[in-house]
């Protein structure tokens, strides 16, 4: 089967994984709280992310534990009311003053995408392969979206499919469906999955009847539930890799045993 299309997943993929993504953004709504707290407040406020997450998906509170199929992932504005009931102040109220102050596209600067990944997607297209992205979020697309832009990701990638817009998330099939959809593809053994969980990412993608591709490249990809993983089609360690596998996925195809 000739690939059509590669979507992949963000954090821990697209970009490189890293803890408590939104302690950055804690700072800067502390500061507009009480500058004499910052410390205090930031991390009142990432214990109440924690246990909001924990509470959302029955995990442990941590990011990049995978909720289970079919959990409702939530969006930020559940975070921030559960930050709010934690201080007894409008934290959305204090985080558009923060926006006020600081350009979101700034205020975390470790999210930066790999730049394989942009060139890996340009020769994608240049290919006349469509790529699309996958991801469990709780942040609003404008905010992924003006990283993607920043990244000059943002008009290579034919599909974008935020788990918070949806009733569940990966590794629920809703996410890749939408993609699907978005690509305008019916087929969905012509799609390739790439991600960094095997549980989160590649067992959705398997189940809706797509090729996998584990990025197994030494970062921690975050604690899984105590479920059966997919056995991915192949394992790369950089994005750099992935044209080869698409190369001997279509030979294959070509060529069956």
């Amino acid at each position: 089967m000739t690939v059509a299309a590669v979507l992949f997943d963000w954090g821990g993929t697209l970009t490189p994984f890293h803890d408590a993504d939104l302690v950055d953004l804690w700072r800067l709504v502390a500061v507009t709280i009480a500058p004499e707290h910052v410390t205090e407040i930031t991390w009142r406020l990432v214990a109440a992310e924690r246990a909001w997450w924990a509470a959302a998906t029955g995990g442990e509170g941590l990011d990049g534990v995978a909720p289970a199929a079919g959990a409702r992932h939530g969006t930020l504005l559940d975070v921030m009311s559960a930050g709010s009931a934690e201080l007894g102040v409008d934290v959305a109220a204090a985080l558009a003053r923060a926006r006020a102050m600081a350009d979101l596209t700034h205020w975390t600067p470790h999210t930066v995408a790999d730049p394989e990944g942009l060139l890996v997607i340009h020769l994608l297209r240049a290919r006349g392969v469509r790529a699309g992205l996958v991801t469990n979020t709780r942040w609003p697309r404008a905010w992924h979206e003006q990283l993607l832009a920043r990244d000059c990701l943002l008009n290579l990638l034919d599909a974008r499919v935020y788990t918070n817009e949806l009733a569940a998330s990966k590794p629920h099939p809703a996410g890749y469906e939408a993609a699907l959809a978005a690509l305008g593809i019916d087929d969905p053994a012509s799609v390739v999955f790439v991600g960094d969980r095997p549980f989160t990412d590649l067992s959705g993608a398997q189940a809706c009847g797509m090729r996998t591709v584990l990025l197994a490249d030494g970062e921690p990809p975050g604690t899984e539930p105590a479920a059966p993983t997919a056995r991915p089609d192949a394992v790369i360690t950089r994005l750099g890799q992935l044209l080869p596998v698409l190369d001997r996925f279509e030979a294959a195809a070509r060529n069956p045993a």
